[in-house]
């Protein structure tokens, strides 16, 4: 069967992929930016990758007729923290009038549980949306699922960052709302058996594991499983936006993300029903077991998406490829070069580069840069990286986003994503037997001009020293 994938560059969307082409499917990538999308070689025969931006109701003419069915995960939070609501629901209007036209049998939609009647922000744009994709003539599958637990999650990777650096926590009182987590793996389980089975059209399901629990138990069963001792007090008097900053500072997660979580949180999300559960046969796993296989990813550096290479999780554009040309023209560079002694191990030290690993040398002084962006509304450098061996276009890298990832030519580029009076980026390239590397600054203005001189008697000993480190 011919599947359409939007969301193709999420988190779901990634995990969701190589199921599809196990199974035998043709699948059809929507994304807005193919220089973002990595499609992996062994899958290459089964996959189309055609830019659609559902925003711009002139580029859903690329979405071929001859579909048997569509998933729609997309959701626009990236967005404007005011506006995402009226994004998601032009994107939802523009794919259901393009399906519309073509021979699918078929959408899939994953929401959120919405059995509430005061719902946040971000859930009743989720309902508006299902709302929209029910009014079309192709029949319409919805699951609705809650917490969603697995590596490289938006809630799995939360949690971790509030058990691992807080011992004690002074939390609000959201963290007493049950929920009803299920995991990645069932979610995924349920979308697959859904797919054109006539028994789940025009219907829509929650979905949820056999747990019902307060987010302040999800907290205490990871420290749990971690073994690890944390003590968490519920205070009545933390204010939304209060909360929203709590959750900015500690976690990896930006400002716009934090704020709608919240508003979210404060809402129980419990399966009305489990019908489904037997319609599909499925059975769910405990969240202890889902926090296990996750850790257990993470711990083996085989996290296959994470939320953080979504655009959510920075500040970046749409698209990448108007970025991915470095300008030299009223530009200050920073540029070095040197001779390399070993080129497998050079390639390896620079693909391995942020994150756990760190920059080489001065990583204190990248650790003040990136706290210094926190302390501004910037991502900081908590984000890390997903992986800690392989980088793809797209994946953010610590405060940056990699533009170009060419591991056989030997050429990186990195797009700073810290708030700046202008532009940055940062390359690596081999060429025969010399490594070049050249950190280049667009400044905005005076501000941006006296910026670069002010961090310029930095930059002899950070790159420099970091260049030899790549070398040996």
């Amino acid at each position: 069967m011919k599947i359409l994938l939007t969301g193709a560059t999420g988190y779901i969307g990634k995990r969701i992929l190589p199921v599809l082409v196990t199974q035998g499917h043709d699948v059809i990538c929507c994304v807005r930016d193919k220089n973002r999308f990595y499609v992996p070689e062994d899958f290459q025969e089964k996959i189309q990758v055609i830019e659609v931006d559902f925003l711009d109701h002139s580029t859903v003419i690329n979405i071929p007729l001859d579909i048997d069915a569509a998933f729609y995960l997309i959701h626009s939070m990236s967005g404007s923290a005011t506006n995402y609501d009226e994004q998601e629901s032009i994107s939802a209007t523009h794919f259901s009038e393009r399906i519309n036209q073509t021979q699918a049998q078929q959408i899939l939609y994953l929401s959120g549980i919405v059995n509430d009647k005061s719902l946040s922000k971000h859930l009743t744009s989720r309902k508006n949306v299902e709302s929209i994709l029910s009014k079309s003539t192709v029949p319409l599958t919805t699951l609705r699922a809650g917490i969603i637990v697995g590596s490289g999650s938006a809630s799995f990777e939360i949690i971790r960052d509030l058990v691992n650096k807080l011992p004690v926590m002074i939390t609000p009182k959201w963290l007493n709302t049950k929920c009803q987590p299920i995991a990645i793996n069932d979610v995924l389980e349920f979308l697959s058996k859904s797919l054109l089975n006539p028994l789940t059209y025009n219907q829509s399901f929650d979905i949820g594991g056999p747990d019902i629990l307060t987010y302040k138990e999800m907290l205490l069963a990871f420290a749990k499983a971690k073994k690890l001792k944390r003590y968490i007090f519920t205070i009545p008097v933390m204010t939304p936006k209060l909360s929203s900053y709590w959750l900015y500072f500690v976690t990896s997660t930006s400002y716009k993300l934090a704020s709608a979580l919240v508003s979210s949180m404060k809402v129980e999300v419990v399966c009305s029903d489990n019908r489904i559960n037997q319609l599909l046969s499925v059975q769910p796993i405990s969240y202890k077991e889902a926090l296990s296989r996750a850790l257990l990813k993470v711990d083996e550096d085989k996290v296959a998406s994470s939320w953080k290479d979504s655009l959510v999780s920075g500040r970046f554009s749409q698209s990448i490829s108007s970025h991915l040309k470095v300008p030299k023209k009223g530009c200050y560079t920073d540029r070095r070069k040197k001779e390399i002694i070993d080129r497998d191990f050079t390639i390896n030290q620079i693909w391995s580069i942020g994150g756990e690993t760190g920059w080489y040398y001065g990583d204190w002084l990248w650790s003040l840069r990136g706290f210094i962006d926190k302390l501004a509304g910037g991502v900081g450098s908590r984000r890390g990286r997903t992986n800690k061996h392989n980088i793809y276009p797209g994946d953010a890298l610590d405060f940056w986003r990699v533009l170009y990832a060419d591991k056989k030519e030997g050429k990186l580029i990195l797009y700073a994503e810290m708030k700046l009076p202008g532009e940055a980026w940062l390359e690596f390239k081999i060429i025969h037997n010399t490594l070049y590397q050249a950190a280049t600054f667009k400044p905005d203005g005076f501000l941006g001009k006296l910026y670069w001189y002010s961090v310029l008697p930095f930059h002899g000993f950070i790159f420099n020293g970091m260049l030899n480190k790549l070398i040996k």
